[in-house]
């Protein structure tokens, strides 16, 4: 059910992410720019991912990266996607426990994550036992109009 996520799944999660970022969340992923952002975020030093899948057909999956501090190392989760006709049946919960289970193996004092200000993010992730961090903010600046 689940396995460590590579580069080469990509190809295969893709149609998951567009589709749950397109429809839940207003985006307009298209398969160059979602696949680029998968093969980023896996590719990058200390990136993760973990995929569930039924028999041969991804369900959902999970990345992000282990990041280092000067005295701990941090798993950055970056995304974590469950496909839509599957949502609202513990899926995601469960995707999230193992992840935790794994990252914590592999060494991380913990998970940080940026989620959209939302109950539905709020809620999910609350009742995991995810706080809102009290010593950061997350700040940008975005140069286009």
């Amino acid at each position: 059910m689940y396995r460590e996520m590579t580069i080469s799944d990509a190809r295969s999660v893709l149609p998951l992410y567009i589709d749950y970022y397109n429809t839940c969340e207003d985006g307009e992923w298209t398969e160059e720019t979602a696949g680029r952002r998968i093969r980023q975020v896996l590719g990058m030093d200390g990136g993760y991912g973990l995929l569930m899948e039924d028999g041969n057909n991804p369900i959902g999956f999970v990345m992000g990266y282990f990041k280092q501090y000067d005295d701990l190392v941090s798993f950055m989760l970056e995304e974590i996607v469950i496909g839509l006709s599957r949502q609202g049946r513990g899926l995601g919960t469960a995707l999230l426990r193992e992840t935790e289970r794994r990252v914590r193996e592999l060494g991380a004092a913990g998970i940080e994550l940026s989620a959209v200000n939302d109950g539905m993010h709020a809620h999910f992730y609350g009742k995991e036992g995810y706080k809102n961090a009290r010593n950061f903010v997350q700040m940008v600046k975005w140069f286009h109009v």
